[in-house]
């Protein structure tokens, strides 16, 4: 079990530090008066620094190591 952990961890480490983020369209209605409703496609961006991919690798090796010791 804790070797599919770590595994897991190492796997999404490697793709946060891969990519750093992603972005996405979202529907925004901007004026809803009865029938008329009038709506924007907004760009949203989700991002993370890369230290933070770093630090879930490492603790996916961490996990992997310690579970072969046992």
């Amino acid at each position: 079990m804790n070797k599919t952990v770590g595994l897991i961890l190492i796997i999404v480490g490697i793709l946060m530090l891969v990519w750093t983020g992603f972005s996405y369209t979202k529907k925004e209605k901007l004026v809803d008066a009865g029938p008329i409703q009038i709506s924007a496609d907004r760009q949203k961006t989700v991002g993370w620094p890369p230290y933070v991919g770093g630090i879930i690798l490492v603790a996916g090796v961490f996990v992997f190591v310690a579970s072969k010791r046992r």
